[in-house]
């Protein structure tokens, strides 16, 4: 009687065995396949050829980036642009959210459909009339050709239009008792407790603009307003004759400011996800 017991018992422990193996083999072909790319990276900018064509270990591709290009010059446009376009999306999303969210006038919800749908439209599409009205404005070829454009935000406007309506509606009603005006009650008592999302379209705003190719190639034109991307080209060298160490030495330089906003913003970052999934 045991042994009859015994055999379905042993055929759910192997298909349960079984399914832990197949999730742990896809977890490591996903960990592979992102890792990857990042640990060849590292190990080809650490390990340049010498004069024999022999790969050893040594920092020199990392000193090679700093003679040919002016890193901290690029460092500096990039932390620039980076930091004023994620602190004006930030900014701009919370008052575009509290309105779509709390306030109630005509055509919210038309004019909200028009900021959604503006998501749908690929950048290649919009960079030749921005950029010429950028140019219009005299801004061409500058830093603030690349800040104004990017503080608009339709994602960060729904995120927090999500986070805000996530809020207790009573909480504005008591503050109108109060005699409390809509920008107090934003100011007192909803932006204080959206500080998770706004770090969300904070930490997105870094980690998108940061790493951005294709805007600061149609809007900048001198070296000296060239962002961290943009400037790595030139490590390539004519027709990419330059050193693939080097190149790569340079791309792990620019993944360092990521790193450091992603170890410090993950906990932010989680907390603003999963902000209003359970009330």
């Amino acid at each position: 009687m045991s042994s009859n017991v015994d055999k379905p018992v042993a055929a759910v422990h192997h298909r349960i065995s079984a399914s832990l193996v197949g999730r742990v083999v896809v977890l490591l072909i996903a960990l592979f396949l992102t890792l990857g790319p990042v640990i060849w990276t590292l190990v080809v900018s650490l390990t340049p050829t010498d004069s024999l064509g022999q790969r050893t270990l040594s920092l020199t591709a990392f000193r090679d980036v700093f003679s040919q290009v002016d890193v901290i010059r690029l460092f500096w446009n990039s932390t620039l642009v980076t930091g004023l376009c994620a602190i004006g999306q930030m900014f701009t999303a919370a008052l575009a959210g509290y309105a779509f969210a709390r306030l109630r006038f005509r055509g919210s919800s038309l004019l909200f459909g028009i900021v959604l749908a503006t998501m749908m439209i690929p950048m290649q599409v919009t960079i030749v009339p921005v950029f010429m009205i950028i140019r219009s404005m005299g801004l061409s070829d500058t830093l603030w050709a690349l800040i104004l454009p990017a503080i608009p935000t339709a994602f960060g406007t729904f995120l927090m239009r999500q986070n805000f309506m996530g809020i207790p509606e009573s909480l504005t009603e008591a503050a109108q008792v109060d005699g409390a005006s809509p920008w107090r009650t934003f100011r007192s008592i909803y932006l204080p407790l959206s500080v998770p999302g706004l770090a969300v379209v904070g930490i997105l705003a870094f980690n998108g603009i940061w790493n951005e190719f294709f805007r600061p190639l149609i809007m900048t034109i001198s070296e000296q307003n060239f962002t961290l991307p943009l400037g790595l080209v030139s490590l390539q060298g004519r027709l990419g004759t330059g050193s693939m160490s080097t190149v790569l030495a340079g791309v792990v330089l620019s993944m360092i400011p990521a790193l450091i906003v992603f170890i410090f913003g993950q906990r932010p970052l989680r907390e603003g996800l999963t902000a209003g999934a359970v009330k």
